[in-house]
């Protein structure tokens, strides 16, 4: 099977500045230009209807939608509007929030995380009951922990993976190895049964050198406990020659079934070559 790759954009309040960014990620070949749904962000549906006239190819996306945020039967009617605008091209991905500081800062209480899964789930009956007589549009759901994973199993159509672990208040991460995420991976495969959901990773770090050593070296300021041979391992980083990071990125399908790669909006250009060397 061959590689879907996504950006997921940091869109501008500017119209012509965003859109020429999405029609470069176009041209450079990505599929998919997502944003993200973040307080102090512009907001995403209409950053995604703004990209949608300046291309013609790029699914649209929202990595992700926090739905802590938002009455469902208002979400609803935001993405029914916003997937009718893109033609189709749509792609809607949808998560809990996770930071408390962007809570505190939209004056939001914080719920624990079952209330927020609760809330979340409630979204996902909502929008099928708004599509009752349309096609949903491609579900994008994803994170670490159990609960999350068996919801994104059961009604995704892409789990995504970050291969980062956060705390619970979403103030500190820690990079997940490559024997966690075999078995986080294991789970999903387990609990989606007959379905085969498409499996996304978000790449949280790529760089182009030829010296991968010393590259990861300077990582290790991210992460001051890891040695850099064990950064090197870590999934979501991609370290090395365009060569290299093709290579990771082919051993990652062949071990965790990998097919849909999302980068940062910071590592667009860099991510550009390795989509040449892979295709």
């Amino acid at each position: 099977m061959g590689f879907r790759f996504g950006v997921n954009m940091l869109a501008s309040g500017e119209r012509t500045h965003w859109q020429d960014r999405c029609r470069r990620a176009e041209d450079l070949g990505f599929d998919v230009v997502a944003v993200p749904d973040h307080i102090g962000m512009p907001a995403p549906f209409p950053s995604l209807v703004a990209a949608a006239e300046a291309t013609e190819r790029v699914r649209l996306g929202t990595f992700v939608v926090n739905t802590a945020f938002h009455n469902p039967t208002l979400l609803a009617r935001d993405v029914g509007t916003t997937d009718l605008l893109l033609d189709g091209r749509l792609e809607l991905g949808l998560g809990t929030g996770y930071a408390r500081e962007e809570f505190d800062a939209a004056g939001l209480p914080f719920p624990g995380p079952g209330s927020r899964l609760d809330h979340l789930e409630r979204c996902l009956a909502v929008l099928r009951e708004h599509y009752a007589e349309r096609r949903l549009p491609p579900i994008v759901l994803g994170g670490q922990r159990d609960r999350m994973l068996r919801i994104a199993a059961r009604e995704a159509d892409v789990v995504g993976f970050t291969g980062v672990r956060f705390d619970r208040d979403g103030a500190a991460a820690t990079l997940v190895g490559p024997s966690e995420l075999d078995e986080r991976v294991a789970f999903v495969r387990a609990e989606a049964g007959d379905r085969d959901p498409e499996l996304n990773l978000l790449i949280q770090h790529v760089e182009i050198t030829g010296d991968r050593t010393a590259a990861l070296e300077n990582l290790r300021r991210y992460a001051p406990d890891r040695p850099a041979a064990e950064l090197g391992e870590a999934p979501v980083l991609l370290v090395g020659t365009e060569r290299q990071l093709a290579d990771q990125l082919r051993a990652h399908r062949a071990r965790f079934g990998f097919t849909y790669i999302t980068v940062m909006d910071k590592d667009l250009d860099a991510f550009a070559k390795v989509i040449e060397e892979l295709r």
